[in-house]
């Protein structure tokens, strides 16, 4: 199991600040299109948005095993 966190607009997007999911041994990418999936956003609409695995921000090809924490950080816009 992965514990997935969820940050800002994301947060009010998905209704939850985290999940736990039996997302490990996937890659970064087939997450997204999971969380795109699971949550009815919009396809893409997580390209923009940064990944941390552990602490650490991870390329779309890296892999999430059991036991991680996966957050997404989507971008910050302001004034």
């Amino acid at each position: 199991m992965v514990d997935v966190l969820f940050f800002a607009g994301m947060k009010e997007k998905i209704g939850q600040a985290q999940v736990n999911a039996d997302i490990a041994g996937k890659t970064v990418r087939e997450i997204k299109l999971w969380v795109e999936q699971t949550y009815t956003l919009p396809k893409g609409s997580l390209e923009r948005t940064m990944i941390a695995v552990n602490e650490e921000f991870v390329e779309d090809t890296d892999y999430v095993k059991s036991g991680d924490t996966i957050a997404f950080i989507p971008p910050v816009s302001g004034g």
